[in-house]
Protein backbone atom coordinates (compact mmCIF):
# COMPACT_ATOMS: atom_id res chain seq x y z
CA UNK A 1 0.00 0.00 0.00
CA UNK A 2 2.48 2.52 0.58
CA UNK A 3 6.48 2.41 -0.29
CA UNK A 4 9.38 1.15 1.32
CA UNK A 5 10.17 4.89 1.75
CA UNK A 6 7.16 5.84 3.41
CA UNK A 7 7.80 3.25 5.39
CA UNK A 8 11.26 3.93 6.72
CA UNK A 9 10.15 7.74 6.31
CA UNK A 10 7.62 7.19 9.13
CA UNK A 11 10.17 4.40 11.43
CA UNK A 12 12.13 7.89 11.80
CA UNK A 13 9.68 10.12 12.21
CA UNK A 14 8.44 8.00 15.41
CA UNK A 15 11.97 7.31 16.21
CA UNK A 16 12.54 11.14 16.70
CA UNK A 17 9.15 11.40 18.60
CA UNK A 18 10.05 8.86 20.75
CA UNK A 19 13.69 10.39 21.50
CA UNK A 20 12.54 14.28 21.50
CA UNK A 21 15.04 15.18 24.24
CA UNK A 22 18.22 15.11 21.57
CA UNK A 23 18.84 15.71 18.05
CA UNK A 24 19.65 12.12 16.59
CA UNK A 25 21.91 11.74 13.96
CA UNK A 26 21.43 9.69 10.83
CA UNK A 27 23.42 6.98 12.35
CA UNK A 28 21.50 6.61 15.47
CA UNK A 29 18.23 6.99 13.65
CA UNK A 30 19.40 4.18 11.07
CA UNK A 31 20.18 1.85 13.91
CA UNK A 32 17.11 2.12 15.88
CA UNK A 33 14.51 1.73 12.77
CA UNK A 34 17.08 -1.35 10.65
CA UNK A 35 17.31 1.05 7.97
CA UNK A 36 20.16 1.33 5.74
CA UNK A 37 22.06 4.75 6.53
CA UNK A 38 22.88 6.16 2.80
CA UNK A 39 19.30 5.81 2.46
CA UNK A 40 17.96 7.02 5.44
CA UNK A 41 19.76 10.27 4.60
CA UNK A 42 18.74 10.94 1.65
CA UNK A 43 14.92 10.53 3.23
CA UNK A 44 15.95 12.66 6.29
CA UNK A 45 16.96 15.23 3.50
CA UNK A 46 13.31 15.22 2.10
CA UNK A 47 11.70 15.21 5.62
CA UNK A 48 14.26 18.30 6.46
CA UNK A 49 13.15 20.14 2.39
CA UNK A 50 9.33 19.45 3.76
CA UNK A 51 8.94 21.01 6.72
CA UNK A 52 8.50 17.98 8.85
CA UNK A 53 12.24 17.60 10.38
CA UNK A 54 14.98 20.35 11.32
CA UNK A 55 18.77 19.28 10.69
CA UNK A 56 21.56 20.39 12.81
CA UNK A 57 25.37 20.58 11.42
CA UNK A 58 28.23 20.19 14.22
CA UNK A 59 28.95 18.00 17.38
CA UNK A 60 25.53 18.42 19.04
CA UNK A 61 23.67 18.42 15.53
CA UNK A 62 21.09 15.95 13.95
CA UNK A 63 17.45 15.65 13.38
CA UNK A 64 14.96 16.88 15.69
CA UNK A 65 10.84 16.83 14.63
CA UNK A 66 10.09 20.17 13.73
CA UNK A 67 6.14 19.44 14.75
CA UNK A 68 4.97 18.11 18.22
CA UNK A 69 3.72 14.25 17.49
CA UNK A 70 0.04 15.12 17.79
CA UNK A 71 0.26 17.78 14.50
CA UNK A 72 2.18 15.14 12.85
CA UNK A 73 -0.07 13.04 11.02
CA UNK A 74 1.40 9.84 9.23
CA UNK A 75 -0.11 11.05 5.65
CA UNK A 76 2.06 14.41 6.20
CA UNK A 77 5.22 11.91 6.33
CA UNK A 78 3.85 9.83 3.48
CA UNK A 79 3.11 13.24 1.47
CA UNK A 80 6.64 14.43 2.09
CA UNK A 81 8.28 11.78 0.51
CA UNK A 82 6.18 9.58 -1.93
CA UNK A 83 2.95 11.17 -2.08
CA UNK A 84 -0.30 9.47 -2.56
CA UNK A 85 -1.49 10.19 -6.06
CA UNK A 86 -5.34 10.12 -6.70
CA UNK A 87 -6.78 9.85 -10.11
CA UNK A 88 -8.50 13.00 -11.41
CA UNK A 89 -8.51 12.15 -14.74
CA UNK A 90 -9.05 9.11 -17.05
CA UNK A 91 -5.78 7.54 -16.64
CA UNK A 92 -6.20 5.75 -20.48
CA UNK A 93 -6.60 9.06 -22.00
CA UNK A 94 -10.07 8.19 -23.28
CA UNK A 95 -11.43 10.64 -25.35
CA UNK A 96 -14.58 12.35 -23.43
CA UNK A 97 -13.95 10.60 -20.05
CA UNK A 98 -11.91 13.06 -18.99
CA UNK A 99 -13.07 14.11 -14.81
CA UNK A 100 -15.82 11.71 -16.02
CA UNK A 101 -13.86 8.40 -14.62
CA UNK A 102 -15.28 4.94 -15.27
CA UNK A 103 -16.82 2.58 -12.08
CA UNK A 104 -13.72 0.92 -12.11
CA UNK A 105 -11.18 4.37 -11.74
CA UNK A 106 -13.84 6.04 -9.82
CA UNK A 107 -13.76 3.19 -7.39
CA UNK A 108 -9.79 3.15 -7.20
CA UNK A 109 -10.23 6.41 -6.35
CA UNK A 110 -12.63 6.32 -3.48
CA UNK A 111 -10.30 3.97 -1.82
CA UNK A 112 -7.87 5.95 -2.47
CA UNK A 113 -9.52 8.75 -0.68
CA UNK A 114 -10.28 6.34 2.40
CA UNK A 115 -6.97 5.97 2.36
CA UNK A 116 -5.78 9.24 2.53
CA UNK A 117 -8.71 10.36 5.39
CA UNK A 118 -7.63 7.27 7.63
CA UNK A 119 -3.89 8.36 7.64
CA UNK A 120 -4.61 12.06 8.27
CA UNK A 121 -6.51 11.12 11.16
CA UNK A 122 -3.66 8.67 12.66
CA UNK A 123 -1.50 11.08 14.56
CA UNK A 124 2.38 10.21 15.39
CA UNK A 125 1.34 10.57 18.88
CA UNK A 126 -1.87 8.12 18.33
CA UNK A 127 1.15 5.78 16.99
CA UNK A 128 3.68 5.95 19.96
CA UNK A 129 0.83 5.85 22.33
CA UNK A 130 -1.11 2.67 21.53
CA UNK A 131 -2.38 0.40 24.47
CA UNK A 132 -0.78 -2.67 23.12
CA UNK A 133 1.68 -5.22 24.31
CA UNK A 134 3.83 -5.45 20.79
CA UNK A 135 6.37 -3.34 19.65
CA UNK A 136 7.11 -1.98 16.34
CA UNK A 137 10.40 -3.65 14.52
CA UNK A 138 12.61 -1.23 15.95
CA UNK A 139 13.45 -1.35 19.52
CA UNK A 140 10.80 1.52 20.19
CA UNK A 141 8.87 3.12 21.60
CA UNK A 142 11.44 2.89 24.65
CA UNK A 143 8.88 3.94 27.03
CA UNK A 144 5.29 1.89 27.97
CA UNK A 145 2.50 3.75 27.08
CA UNK A 146 -0.17 5.03 30.17
CA UNK A 147 -2.86 2.85 31.03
Amino acid sequence: MISQTAEYALRAIVYLADNPTDAQTAEAIAKGTKVPVGYLAKIMQGLARSGLVTSQRGLYGGFTLARTPKELSVYDVIQAVDPIVRITECPLGLEGHGPNLCPLHRGLDNAMAAVEMAFKKLTIHHVLNQPQSNRPLCAFPRHEPAG
